[in-house]
């Protein structure tokens, strides 16, 4: 049981005279040896149950709840000057939906020492004093250079996946990516950046989404439109598709929803797109990554099907059949 009184958390039994004694500044953040040391703690306390050690000569309170935020922060302190966090970590620490500890990410301008230690995965490069930014009182790569960083990988679909997310969130803007490739024709990986700026879509509202619309284009289909609002003759809105084929009528759904709330207004959205006459296909998560083939030649069809019935009738066909059942 843990007891507060005055400046120092007391472990144990409140009239235990023998019970642990944690000073208040070691309460709150991560903390080297030495600044235990300079409030009393004892290195064999700090080996004890009090406390847990977060990495090389860095320790927190057990009473600390652990987080990612308190993961960064204890990393953040060993960071030589001219580094910050990137890839992943940045994005979510300039507050996008990613995991930011798996690895840590941080680049530093100094070539020395590996690349990977306790966790923590280094990019070694220097970086201009305009590209790293503070987020959370931690040094972070700018939302610019994040997404160039993000866009290098592979694969493609998820350097796209980083630039919906930055763009949809208004951390940067096409004006800005675009001035960035024509700016830097002969860096390394700009024709990558270049092919992720080309199909970057800021109105993308979701990760799944964005893979869900690239799995087509490499398909080699066509480019679908991204949420466009559809209303009717009387100009009320119906809803707004997450992907559309507006000269096919076919509109497509990811389906990540599983609350009966979500489900209800996912219905209502879906009986008014049908009722203003569009054809409508729904893809989960499963369907995105288990079975990719799949839902491109569902598309490819739904996409056929209407210039299929289109297509004037066969006169001669139509002759040879009249002419066969006379015969």
């Amino acid at each position: 049981m843990a007891v507060l009184t005055g400046d120092v958390v007391r472990l144990g039994r409140p009239i235990d005279s023998g019970s642990v004694q944690v000073p208040a500044a070691l309460r709150k953040v991560p903390f080297t040896c030495a600044e235990a040391i300079e409030v009393g703690v004892t290195r064999a306390q700090l080996r004890g149950a009090c406390y847990r050690r977060l990495g090389s000569g860095l320790y927190h309170w057990i009473g600390l709840r652990e987080s990612p935020q308190l993961l960064l922060s204890a990393v953040a302190r060993r960071l030589p000057p001219g580094a910050a966090f990137s890839g992943r970590t940045a994005a979510w620490l300039h507050g996008l939906d990613m995991t930011p500890c798996d690895p840590i990410e941080v680049t530093i301008p100094d070539p020395i020492g590996t690349r990977r230690r306790a966790g923590v995965s280094v990019g070694r490069t220097a970086l201009a004093f305009e590209e790293i930014v503070i987020r959370r009182a931690m040094p972070v790569t700018s939302a610019l250079r994040t997404v160039v960083d993000l866009a290098g990988r592979n694969p493609l679909t998820e350097g796209v996946v980083a630039a919906d997310m930055f763009l949809y969130a208004r951390l940067v803007s096409m004006v800005e990516l675009h001035t960035y490739v024509a700016e830097h024709p002969g860096v390394k990986g700009i024709a990558r950046l270049r092919r992720v700026v080309c199909l970057a879509e800021p109105k993308a509202e979701s990760a799944m989404e964005t893979r869900l619309r690239i799995l087509l284009v490499l398909a080699g289909l066509p480019r679908p439109e991204v949420q466009v609002s559809i209303c009717d003759d009387q100009g009320r809105f119906l809803g707004r598709p997450d992907l559309l084929y507006s000269k096919q009528r076919l509109a497509i759904e990811y389906d990540g929803g599983s609350h009966r709330d979500r489900m209800v207004d996912d219905n209502r959205r879906q009986n008014g797109l049908v009722g203003a006459g569009l054809r409508l296909l729904r893809f989960t998560a499963a369907d995105v990554y288990g079975t990719p083939d799949l839902v491109a030649l569902q598309v490819r069809r739904g996409l056929v099907g209407p210039l299929l019935a289109a297509k004037p009738p066969d006169e001669d066909r139509d002759r040879r059949h009249r002419h066969g059942r006379l015969a």
